[in-house]
């Protein structure tokens, strides 16, 4: 255990206390599965049931048909890693000192933060990580075994791995060749052994390979009586655009459409018939009804990802960077049939996916997001007084991965509090948005509401000096 909290006990009795304090009778077999997928630079409005006039994602659909579909979700960043710290931890990625993506060779997320994988795994859940990881950790030696010099998914929590090797110069040389999905099983590492040519998965696509651990996965932990977690990180629809496997690449042509709009078009097809595969699995194992199935992106989009009239994208913090979908379904306990316009953070989905285990979290464990799941259930959502100032910070990344130029001023934090968005530069404000009434960020009213930037300016300095934890 990393903290000295004892609550495991608890969580195997016929009564636990939930996240909120609430006493609930969560039993053992009463305990939801849940499963997280998690797009990698989609945007948000890249799925058919948000919009999108390119890709019809049916399979994606149903969880909105049949959950909670939220229009008002924000990535912890503009950029991968960090928000990837905050989605399994619940804190903000600069608590750890992760300000921008990794770099596949030093940096990685501390082994001391504590992770959701851990929180449940403790609390009797089977845990497995499968797809890209991007937190460190996941560098092999010559005989092909993980070098444990970095902590990777089992030192945060996770029973089963399978993600990509994520080292230089291989995955760089992938990218440039545009060979990272076609050849992805040539590069996969599983439970911290390389796959080699004899393993069945090798000669995979990669996107296939990680769809079908997830289905073996889900039929080994399902003959198990425990609960269980599993996190699914897509690698797509990221660079390099490839072309997917039929039928998804002729089921995406189009004469009116660049070839890389082509290519990603049919790897979000891809991706969305992976994941009617994993809905598919639940439904035979008599699964579906008793297993929490959240789906959201890492960040904005990149060059090819629709955003609808939201300003930016990938590396940047308006909008377009960091507002992204979200489905949940849970059908023992989520209405079908709702769109929510709450606020929601990837901070949010730890302690939501305790609540729902029925996990207390301990007072000295520092969360900084909320639980979601009594508005799921259909209450109200966090008031503004719970939730207060929500932050973000990310290094100066002076291009932006769209197809025009970055917005200016540049701004490397955010502080957002209910309809009011300040951007900053090194904690100086440049900009203060209303985006009630102008959730495009074309009209800043920083000279308009000089009380409003002065409060939220000395937030974010407080935040910004916080201590942070980097081993």
């Amino acid at each position: 255990m990393k903290l000295p909290y004892v609550i495991y006990s608890l969580i195997m009795a016929s009564v636990a206390v939930n996240v909120l304090g609430r006493t609930s009778e969560v039993c053992a077999d009463e305990r939801p599965n849940i499963i997280l997928l998690l797009a990698d630079d989609l945007g948000y409005g890249d799925l058919s049931c948000f919009g999108s006039p390119a890709v019809k994602t049916p399979n994606l659909d149903r969880l909105a048909n049949e959950g909670l579909l939220c229009n008002r979700f924000y990535a912890g960043s503009a950029v991968c890693s960090p928000t990837r710290a905050s989605v399994l931890t619940g804190r903000y990625p600069l608590r750890f000192g992760i300000t921008k993506h990794f770099n596949d060779r030093d940096q990685w997320l501390p082994e001391s933060a504590t992770t959701i994988a851990e929180l449940l795994k403790e609390a009797g859940y089977n845990t497995a990580h499968v797809g890209k990881w991007h937190l460190g950790g996941l560098q092999v030696d010559e005989n092909g075994k993980r070098k444990t010099d970095q902590p990777g998914p089992r030192q945060h929590g996770f029973d089963l791995y399978q993600t990509q090797i994520e080292q230089q110069p291989v995955r760089g040389r992938m990218g440039r060749e545009r060979t990272l999905f076609r050849q992805g099983g040539t590069v996969l590492l599983r439970n911290d052994l390389q796959v080699r040519e004899e393993d069945s998965y090798y000669p995979k696509h990669f996107t296939d390979a990680n769809g079908d651990f997830v289905i073996e996965t889900i039929e080994k932990f399902s003959a198990e009586e425990k609960p269980f977690f599993i996190n699914v990180w897509w690698l797509v629809p990221h660079k390099p655009y490839e072309p997917a496997p039929e039928p998804h690449w002729s089921g995406t042509a189009s004469k009116d459409t660049s070839d890389d709009q082509h290519r990603f078009r049919s790897m979000v097809q891809h991706m969305d018939a992976k994941v009617g595969e994993i809905l598919k699995k639940l439904d035979e194992l008599k699964l579906a009804d008793n297993t929490l199935v959240l789906f959201t992106s890492d960040n904005g989009a990149a060059y090819e990802g629709f955003i609808h009239d939201l300003k930016g994208g990938k590396t940047d913090l308006h909008d377009g960077g960091i507002r992204v979908p979200m489905l949940v379904r849970w059908p023992n306990t989520i209405p079908p049939g709702q769109t929510s316009e709450a606020f929601g953070h990837t901070n949010d989905l730890l302690p939501t996916f305790c609540d729902a285990a029925g996990i207390r979290l301990p007072s000295e464990l520092p969360i900084d997001g909320l639980s979601l799941l009594p508005h799921f259930k259909g209450e109200d959502p966090p008031s503004e007084k719970a939730r207060g100032t929500v932050f973000w910070q990310l290094n100066l990344y002076k291009n932006l991965q769209r197809h025009y130029p970055k917005p200016k001023p540049y701004a490397t934090e955010v502080a957002m509090r209910g309809k009011w968005k300040l951007l900053a530069i090194d904690g100086k404000p440049v900009e203060l948005f209303d985006l009630d009434a102008d959730p495009n960020e074309n009209r800043n009213l920083m000279a308009d509401h000089p009380d409003v930037v002065a409060l939220l300016s000395a937030e974010l300095i407080q935040w910004l000096n916080a201590p942070r934890t980097t081993k």
